[in-house]
């Protein structure tokens, strides 16, 4: 049957048909971490949101390509080689293993290709080069800068104002630039920072370039999907377009580069930014102590991917419940047996995912027919039922565990690993001791966050799990 899936292109900013460029093969790309650091709850979004884009595309072609690409060097990374006195390759690869491990926990897909930027320097050098030479770049003191003068189309993703796109530069404005709004391409290194050699000089690119360079060269231009958070719509993006569209001459066709624009929405800790400057990061690591991996992957889905998600301890206690309902669904259908191959979803459940992915709208759907006991009935009712939730469990990455294990876990409190629990409180009594009472309240927030209640009193502090 005919594909309709809608998906909404942040560059027309609205909901449009998808229409792959080449239906037997699906390209999609979309920005991946930087590698100095754990993974945050804003990292795991943006990986679980476009994986579950890349299933549902699976889901519909023969064919999809996905490429995520991974930030090896960059100001972090060595900042971090230097504190822990290691390689910046040594730090980065023991962030993207930690990263690629939690992530595997999520149920998130290897993507096909995970290049590195540090693999891609050689085409970056020539693609600045021929940049520079069509007149596009220019050099001052060592650093070749992208004018974004010759880009009459620049800003037109992120639909930023000339004035706003200076303010937005991240930097305070340097004076190797003949306008305040352009781009670092390449840029000298410092003594003790890696570095490269170029027609330039010594030195490494700078960050918008990577992406632009291994886009094209792995899914070749134009691709289909283009993909990441809301945070790079500018200037990572805008910058990434205006080199595209300019080393392909293809200055007036903002799409030569890549037709969809899809980004995901913040997470927002008690409706504020995660930031590091608020210090409300929440890390990924410290949930998986406690929880599944697929509790928070239902979490991370449960506001349309568009949307600000809050991070509560209610959101992570719903998603468990629900996903204790389907567990037990799958318990009773658990005898018969079903081939999922080539299976088509009902009508109207396809369209709830091929509406921009509405998961609330597929969750209304499955519930509907998880209460018909008409479903339960026969041999062939039972069938149909299994099959349709093991078509959304691929697409969704969710219920994909033997229901009884899940259950038997469901019971292990050891599980929600206790020691972790008990350094934490120490951690707090120790802050309490020195009256360092604001961190004494983050723990406490903290354990809060993690479904622990203390009590202080006489006898020292009890802890106990919230229902």
């Amino acid at each position: 049957r005919m594909h309709k899936i809608k998906v909404y292109n942040s560059l027309s900013n609205k909901k449009e048909d998808f229409v792959p460029i080449d239906k037997d093969n699906v390209r999609i790309y979309a920005c991946g971490p930087t590698v100095y650091n754990y993974a945050h709850i804003g990292n795991a979004r943006m990986a679980v949101v476009f994986d579950t884009i890349v299933k549902l595309l699976r889901y519909s072609f023969p064919k999809v390509t996905y490429v995520s690409n991974i930030t090896d060097i960059d100001d972090k990374i060595i900042q971090r080689s230097i504190k822990e006195n290691k390689t910046c390759e040594e730090v980065s690869q023991k962030y993207l293993d930690i990263y690629n491990t939690e992530m595997k926990r999520l149920n998130v897909d290897a993507p096909d290709f995970q290049p590195k930027a540090t693999e891609y320097v050689k085409s970056m050098i020539e693609k600045i080069n021929y940049l520079e030479n069509k007149g596009f770049a220019y050099k001052k003191d060592g650093h070749i800068l992208f004018s974004v003068s010759s880009f009459p189309k620049y800003g037109m993703l992120s639909k930023r104002t000339k004035e706003k796109q200076i303010a937005g530069s991240r930097v305070a404005i340097e004076n190797y630039k003949k306008n305040p709004e352009d781009f670092v391409l390449w840029k000298p290194s410092k003594e003790n920072e890696p570095a490269w050699n170029s027609p330039w000089g010594k030195g490494r690119p700078g960050w918008h370039t990577e992406c632009f360079a291994m886009a094209s060269d792995i899914l070749k231009t134009p691709f289909d999907i283009h993909g990441g958070g809301l945070d790079l719509k500018f200037p990572h993006h805008d910058n990434e377009i205006a080199q595209s569209c300019c080393f392909q001459n293809k200055k007036s066709d903002l799409k030569s580069y890549a037709k969809y624009w899809m980004h995901n929405g913040f997470v927002t800790i008690d409706e504020k930014k995660m930031s590091k400057s608020l210090g409300n990061i929440v890390l990924l690591k410290d949930y998986l102590k406690i929880y599944d991996g697929e509790v928070i992957r239902l979490a991370l889905l449960s506001a349309h991917y568009r949307s600000p998600l809050v991070w509560k301890e209610s959101l992570i206690k719903q998603s468990k419940n629900i996903l204790d309902k389907y567990y037990e669904t799958m318990q009773k259908l658990e005898d018969i047996k079903v081939n999922v191959n080539n299976f088509m979803l009902p009508k109207e459940l396809e369209e709830c995912f091929y509406d921009d992915l509405n998961i609330s709208k597929v969750f209304a759907y499955l519930n509907k027919v998880i209460k018909m006991k008409e479903n339960f009935k026969t041999d062939e009712s039972k069938k149909n039922l299994k099959r349709i939730l093991m078509t959304v469990s691929n697409i969704l990455g969710i219920f994909k565990k033997n229901p009884n294990n899940w259950f038997e876990k469901k019971i292990n409190t050891n599980d929600r690993n206790i020691r972790f629990i008990e350094d934490l409180i120490q951690e707090r009594n120790f802050a309490r001791d020195n009256k360092n009472f604001n961190l004494a309240d983050d723990i406490r927030k903290k354990l809060a966050s993690l479904g622990v209640e203390i009590q202080d009193g006489p006898d020292g502090v009890k802890w106990k799990w919230l229902n």
